[in-house]
């Protein structure tokens, strides 16, 4: 089944009114021709709709220059000509919204730690607490576990706050020295 190619050529506003079109020749042109044409259109393009509309755009680009083409022997190679021009043009104003890059645009995500080694660094934070001094572990467990300021801290113990500084300090030293935690960091 074929598709009626350049069907607005032949209902030219002229042809409506009852006269003969400017080109009658070109109406048994695309009458004659339309099928080969439009085959040649949708070799050019993935899409059997583009394809009509790639040719009816190389048609009416024949039509406009009908009466400079001096062989209508070679028109075959004339629309031929305009179907390619039309498709290059085209493809040359597409919009491109990809382009190639070395660099992923997406950022690199670091892989979910494991919850078993976090809670292994947690049993082990938990032991190395509980080696230090009970003044220090209570003061370490007030600061950083109950997120308490120095002076709540020293205001819960009863101690002043150069005390809890000092202790704390002392405290994080241990911990920052404690073999069992020396391979998480």
């Amino acid at each position: 089944m074929t598709t009626p190619v350049c069907a607005g050529a032949l209902r030219h506003p002229a042809a409506a009114a009852g006269h003969t079109p400017p080109y009658p020749s070109f109406s048994s042109y695309v009458r004659a021709r339309g099928p080969v044409l439009l085959r040649t259109a949708r070799s050019l393009t993935a899409n059997p709709s583009d394809a009509e509309d790639l040719l009816q755009t190389a048609l009416a680009k024949t039509y406009a220059a009908w009466e400079r083409i001096e062989d209508h022997g070679a028109l075959d190679g004339y629309v031929r000509r305009a179907l390619v021009n039309t498709r290059t043009s085209q493809w040359r104003k597409r919009k491109v919204d990809e382009y190639a890059c070395d660099d992923l645009p997406e950022p690199e995500t670091a892989p979910a730690p494991d919850p078993a080694e976090h809670q292994s660094l947690h049993d082990a934070m938990w032991r190395a607490v509980l080696k230090l001094p009970d003044r220090q572990r209570a003061m370490v467990v007030l600061r950083y576990y109950e997120d308490l300021s120095e002076a709540q801290t020293a205001e819960v113990l009863g101690v002043s706050v150069g005390t809890v500084k000092s202790a704390v300090s002392r405290a994080l030293r241990k911990l920052r020295e404690d073999p069992e935690l020396t391979p998480a960091r």
